[in-house]
C-alpha cells in the first residue's frame, strides 16, 4: 500500500468518526492556507539548502553541513508527533532506510516540538535515523515552510489536547507545512516537495528515485 493510500485511508475514518463540524473546519482550513501560503517564497529544487544546527532527540547537535559532508541528505519537516498524519510518513520513511543508506544518503525529521517530544516520536515509531528540534520554526523559516495556525485551529488543539505551547515551548502558534528535501552533497536541493494540505506527503520511491539520479551523477 502506497504512503498516500494509507493517509487517505486515515483520513476517511476520521472523517467517519470525528465530529462535522471539527471535519468541516479542518476541510475549510487547509483550502485558506493553500489560496493563501506564499510557495513561491520556499525553497526549491536548484536552491542552496540553508544550513542549521538543531538538537536530535538526546540534545547533540546536527548540522546539515556536518551530514553533507558523508554524502546526500533527505530532511523532511513534519509539525509534530501529535499529528497521526506525520507518524504515517515517519514510519514509511523509517521502512525504506535501508535503500536510502545503501545510497549512501542520512534521513533527518525535523519539527518544532521540543526534545523529549522528539525523543517520544522516535521511541513511538521505532525511527532509527535523528529526529531534529527546530525550536522557534527557525530552520523551517530559513526554507520558507512556517506558518500561524488561525485562532479557530487553536481552539480546535487546546479542545483535543495538543495545544502547541505545550508540545513546542513557545506561544507562537507556528508550524511548518509538511516537506521533504533531498539534497546533494553540493548542498543544492535536487527535490523539494512542499504538502500545504498536511494530509498529503511525498511517496517513498519519489525519494529513492531522486537519491538515484544523484548517485548516477557523481558516479
Amino acid at each position: 500500500m502506497s504512503l498516500q493510500q494509507q493517509l487517505a485511508e486515515y483520513k476517511a475514518e476520521f472523517l467517519r468518526t470525528a465530529p462535522a463540524e471539527r471535519a468541516a473546519l479542518y476541510e475549510a482550513k487547509v483550502a485558506e492556507l493553500e489560496a493563501s501560503f506564499p510557495i513561491g517564497k520556499a525553497a526549491a529544487a536548484g536552491d542552496s539548502a540553508p544550513d542549521f544546527t538543531l538538537p536530535d532527540a538526546h540534545g547533540a547537535p546536527v548540522s546539515l553541513a556536518g551530514l553533507l559532508a558523508k554524502g546526500a541528505v533527505v530532511a523532511t519537516f513534519y509539525r509534530g508527533g501529535w499529528c497521526p498524519y506525520c507518524n504515517i510518513q515517519l514510519r514509511a520513511y523509517q521502512a525504506i532506510l535501508p535503500e536510502m543508506t545503501a545510497l549512501g544518503a542520512t534521513l533527518v525529521a525535523i519539527s518544532p516540538q521540543a526534545p523529549d517530544g522528539s525523543l517520544s516520536t522516535a521511541e513511538k515509531n521505532a525511527l532509527s535515523f535523528p529526529v531534529l528540534s527546530d525550536l522557534g520554526n527557525r530552520a523551517a523559516r530559513a526554507f520558507g515552510l512556517v506558518y500561524a495556525l488561525p485562532q479557530e485551529l487553536r481552539d480546535a488543539l487546546t479542545s483535543a489536547g495538543k495545544a502547541l505551547p505545550g508540545v513546542n515551548g513557545d506561544q507562537s502558534w507556528e508550524l511548518p507545512v509538511p516537506a521533504t528535501f533531498v539534497i546533494g552533497r553540493d548542498g543544492r536541493i535536487a527535490l523539494a516537495h512542499i504538502d500545504i494540505d498536511y494530509r498529503k506527503r511525498l511517496e517513498p520511491d519519489a525519494i529513492l528515485a531522486a537519491l538515484r539520479s544523484l548517485a548516477a551523477k557523481a558516479a
